[in-house]
C-alpha cells in the first residue's frame, strides 16, 4: 500500500521497502538525503493508481506542518499539491487546544496548499456535544476560507483494528480464562488478537515480563509477529520469558500449554533462525525456543501474499481470508518422519487456487504465517479446547461481519454529525 515503507530495525536504522520489495538498511540521517530520489517513487505510484481509480484517497501521518521536516516530507502536502487534490484536516480534541491545532496548522501551510483545504473536522469530542455548539463561530473568524464540517462525539464501541500495538485497550478485553500474547519491543500485526474480544469466557492479555505472564495464569500463550525478530527473540531470552514459557510447556505432562507463533513469533519456535546477509536487521544467527524442529533462513526475498484459509473441526468447516508478509523461510530438519514434523495447520487456496497445507501442529504446538488465523470462530474453539478453556462460547457472527457492522456504524455516525456536503460536490456524487 505504501510506495516507501521505512521498517524500524535497531540502532537509529530502517529497513528500507520500496514497492513492497526490501532494500538496504539505512540510517535516518542517511536516508533524507534519498529524499528526491524517493519522491519520484512516489510520484509515479501516485499517477499509477490516479488513472485506475474513481477516487484515491491519501492518509496523512502526524502534522502536516513540522515545519523543520516539511522540506523531505513525502506523506502530506507535497503528494496532494502533487495530484491538485483536496484535504480534510482532522483535529484531536481529546488533546487539548483543539482551536490552536486547527487554526495553526492551515495558518502554517504554504499558499499553495492552503489552497486546496475542502475542510475541518473536529475529532473525539466526549461529553455533552451542545457545550461545544458556537465552535463554527470561532473557526469561520479565524479560518474564513476553510469549510468547517463538524464534530464528531467519541465512541468507545467504534474501535477499528489498532495498527501495530498503537491502541492497547482496543487489543485486550474479555473475562474469564486467559490467553497471553507476547508484547514483543518490535511487534507487529498486533491486531491479530482482536477477533478473540467476539467471544465470551476468555481473556486477552498482553505481557512483556515473567512477572505479568505468572499473574494472568495463561491458559495459552501466542508469540505475534515481529518487525524484527532475531532481536524480539534476543529480548524474549534477556526478559527470562524464554525460559518461562519452556517451563510453562513441560511442567505438566498430563496438560501441556499450548503456544502458538505467527509469522516472527513462528520462525523462534525453531531451533535456529539465521540471517547470513542482514536482510532483516543485523547479520547474524540466534537459537530458538526449541519447540518445533525447524530453522530459518531469511533472504533478500519478502513473500507477500493474500490467501484463504480453509478449516474442518469436529464436522465443521470454514473458510476465511488471511495473508502472509514475511522474509525468510522455514523448513523441517531433512531427517525426521512425518510424525516429528506434524500435520499441517489449515489448508489454505492461494489466488491461482491452488491448495496446500499451511503452518503446523505438532501436538500442542503451533505455528503459523498467517495473519488473521483467529477471525475463523472454529479455530479460536479448536485453541480453547487444547487449553482447556471450557466456557468458551464463540461469538455469534464472523469477524469479518463484525468490522463491516463497525464500518457501516461509523459511517451513519459521519452522516448524523458532519456536512458532506462539499465532499460529495467534489467528488461530484
Amino acid at each position: 500500500m505504501n510506495p516507501i515503507l521505512l521498517k524500524p530495525s535497531g540502532n537509529s536504522t530502517s529497513q528500507l521497502v520500496l514497492l513492497g520489495q526490501a532494500k538496504e538498511h539505512i540510517a535516518a540521517r542517511d536516508y533524507y538525503q534519498h529524499i528526491e530520489t524517493l519522491w519520484e517513487t512516489v510520484a509515479e505510484t501516485l499517477e499509477f493508481w490516479r488513472s485506475r481509480t474513481d477516487v484515491l484517497l491519501l492518509e496523512g501521518a502526524g502534522s502536516p506542518v513540522e515545519l523543520n521536516l516539511m522540506h523531505r516530507d513525502l506523506v502530506n502536502l507535497r503528494p496532494i499539491v502533487h495530484l491538485q487534490g483536496r484535504w480534510l484536516l482532522v483535529s484531536d480534541i481529546e488533546k487539548g487546544g483543539v482551536f490552536a491545532q486547527a487554526v495553526g496548522t492551515a495558518n502554517l501551510m504554504p499558499q499553495e496548499a492552503r489552497s486546496l483545504g475542502l475542510g475541518l473536522i473536529v475529532n473525539k469530542f466526549r461529553g455533552d456535544l451542545s457545550l461545544f455548539s458556537t465552535a463554527d463561530q470561532y473557526f469561520q473568524k479565524h479560518l474564513p476560507d476553510l469549510p468547517y464540517l463538524g464534530t464528531l462525539p467519541y465512541r468507545n464501541d467504534l474501535q477499528p483494528e489498532s495498527e501495530d500495538s498503537l491502541c492497547g485497550e482496543a487489543e485486550e478485553g474479555g473475562t474469564g480464562a486467559a490467553i497471553a500474547w507476547i508484547r514483543f519491543p518490535f511487534v507487529s500485526n498486533s491486531q491479530d488478537s482482536q477477533p478473540w474480544q467476539l467471544d465470551q469466557g476468555v481473556r486477552t492479555v498482553w505481557v512483556k515480563s515473567v512477572a505479568e505472564l505468572r499473574s494472568a495464569k495463561p491458559h495459552a500463550i501466542i508469540l505475534p509477529g515481529s518487525k524484527n525478530t532475531l532481536a524480539d527473540l534476543r529480548w524474549l531470552k534477556a526478559s527470562g520469558l524464554a525460559a518461562e514459557i519452556a517451563k510453562l510447556v513441560h511442567q505438566n505432562a498430563h496438560s501441556k500449554m499450548p503456544v502458538v507463533g505467527i509469522c516472527g513469533g513462528y520462525q523462534m519456535l525453531g531451533d535456529r533462525i539465521i540471517d547470513p546477509t542482514g536482510s532483516v536487521g543485523e547479520i547474524g544467527e540466534e537459537s530458538g525456543l526449541g519447540l518445533l524442529p525447524m530453522v530459518t533462513r531469511f533472504t533478500a526475498t519478502k513473500s507477500v501474499t493474500q490467501t484463504q484459509a480453509c478449516i474442518t473441526n469436529n464436522s465443521e468447516s470454514d473458510t476465511w481470508n488471511t495473508y502472509e508478509i514475511h522474509m525468510g523461510q522455514t523448513q523441517f530438519h531433512s531427517h525426521l518422519t512425518a510424525d516429528e514434523t506434524g500435520d499441517g495447520l489449515v489448508k489454505v487456496v492461494d489466488k491461482n487456487g491452488d491448495r496446500r497445507d499451511e503452518g503446523v501442529e505438532l501436538n500442542h504446538i503451533w505455528g503459523t504465517y498467517l495473519h488473521g488465523l483467529f477471525e475463523s470462530g472454529i479455530m479460536r474453539e479448536k485453541l480453547t479446547n487444547l487449553a482447556k478453556i471450557h466456557r468458551q462460547q464463540r461469538g455469534a457472527i464472523p469477524w469479518s461481519t463484525h468490522q463491516q457492522k463497525l464500518y457501516d456504524t461509523m459511517a451513519i455516525l459521519l452522516e448524523n454529525h458532519l456536512d458532506l456536503e462539499p465532499i460529495r460536490q467534489y467528488l461530484s456524487l
